[in-house]
């Protein structure tokens, strides 16, 4: 199978950045070329247009069935958002879990996220929409003590029972999801950390979320979180830790010495109002990959890395005052190319270069909001004046999930419908 993308400006998000004008080839879903004109014709043809081609987005930290939750527990204290949200979650079924899947994955779809990492139970219910729906998933199943679970048996057997069921899955990654230290105990920690090793799985946790999970910590283990995890052997560089806001500077470096990965999610932080600003710029100082998580759609309500971006920036430049801190540049590489090095994934996706995975997003070059169009600019446009919505095409692993704006690989409608209709009987 042959495919053109043609009359692109191509964000390549290469070793050296370079932004390049024409088209790309793709064989069975592998690039062959780019930029430059590629004579003859090919099984598909899509006409760029003028447009901005990205790598597809990654998304590394979200709970994508909790799409049809969002707008539930809005506006409210920590603790009453908490007890909100935990009592909707506890009634959950299959059919509404797999109904926000669906909706989520649509909307990650629709602004531009072809990976994204995920962490909740059910992971197999969730894996049947992320198939359906084209993208690529990396499905961590929720681990913690069995005191604080609602699931049916062991959390961590039921994560070893989906990593043998689906690891062959095209586009599906089983991974090992670990709650937090407010419910996992040094045995969960340690028994999830050893499966995950042994079957080279990525490990995604919750870490210093807030200041009393970090004052709890210190109660409970004399330690905070980081200094916890890394004192008992847990950390290593299969685990991308996310939130991460309250984390000292040595923390920060036990970290990068054991290789762990973030993912820092900002929309999330400031919405629950939950203080802290994570240390980025001493992280990638330190030699941290750090990439961007959205969190659920209770804590953020969207799924929108473009809007993600420009948030984590100017976030960072006002906690800092000073607006040098984190450039346009090293923020799209957080979504693209570092995003890709953390899920340990860099040699498949996050570039537009020759092998790799034709993950590819195609944005409006005609849009208001992306003009004008210069070279010298184009990456500012893209953090700091874009929106999902300005994306019209998609292509994961190859194949098309979305043409000049009409979603092809799921029937929106009906994916739309059921999500309002599980909602309905969900929540009231």
């Amino acid at each position: 199978m042959l495919t053109i993308v043609r009359n692109a400006r191509i964000v390549t998000q290469n070793a050296e950045r370079q932004v390049v004008s024409g088209d790309i080839l793709i064989r069975d879903g592998t690039i062959e070329q780019v930029g430059g004109e590629v004579r003859g014709s090919a099984d598909r043809e899509i006409d760029a247009a003028g447009g901005i081609v990205l790598p597809g987005l990654i998304n590394t930290h979200t709970h994508v069935s909790m799409a049809i939750l969002k707008g539930i527990a809005d506006d409210l204290p920590f603790t009453g958002f908490l007890d909100r949200v935990f009592a909707v979650d506890a009634r959950r079924t299959e059919r509404d879990i797999r109904a926000g899947a669906a909706q989520g994955c649509l909307e990650m779809i629709r602004s531009g996220t072809t990976t994204f990492m995920d962490l909740y139970y059910s992971a197999d219910v969730i894996a049947g929409a992320v198939e359906s729906s084209g993208i690529r998933g990396i499905l961590g199943w929720a681990v913690l003590d069995q005191e604080f679970t609602t699931q049916s048996g062991v959390p961590l057997d039921n994560c070893k029972r989906f990593h043998r069921e689906f690891r062959d899955r095209p586009r599906i990654y089983p991974a090992v999801g670990l709650q937090g230290v407010y419910v996992c105990s040094t045995e969960t920690f340690l028994g999830a950390g050893e499966f995950a090793l042994e079957n080279d799985l990525l490990i995604n946790l919750h870490l210093s979320e807030t200041r009393k999970e970090v004052s709890d910590c210190k109660r409970k283990e004399g330690k905070r979180p980081g200094d916890y995890l890394a004192s008992i052997g847990f950390l290593n560089d299969h685990c991308i830790a996310a939130h991460s806001a309250w984390l000292t500077i040595n923390e920060v470096r036990a970290l990068a010495a054991a290789g762990t990965r973030v993912s820092t999610c900002p929309v999330s932080n400031m919405k629950l109002a939950t203080g802290g600003v994570a240390p980025v710029p001493e992280m990638l100082q330190n030699g941290v990959i750090v990439s961007i998580g959205t969190d659920g759609s209770t804590t953020n309500n969207s799924l929108d890395l473009f809007g993600e971006m420009k948030f984590l920036s100017l976030l960072q430049k006002s906690s800092r005052w000073d607006p040098t801190v984190l450039p346009a540049q090293q923020v799209l590489d957080m979504v693209t190319i570092d995003a890709a090095r953390a899920v340990r994934m860099d040699h498949l996706i996050g570039s537009v270069e020759v092998g790799k995975r034709a993950d590819l997003i195609v944005l409006d070059g005609k849009a208001a909001n992306l003009r004008p169009a210069r070279p010298e600019t184009i990456v500012s446009n893209l953090v700091y004046s874009s929106f999902g919505t300005n994306v019209r095409t998609v292509l994961c692993d190859g194949n098309v999930l979305m043409e000049d704006g009409k979603v092809t690989s799921m029937d929106e409608e009906r994916v739309l419908a059921e999500a309002e209709d599980a909602a309905r009987v969900l929540l009231g």
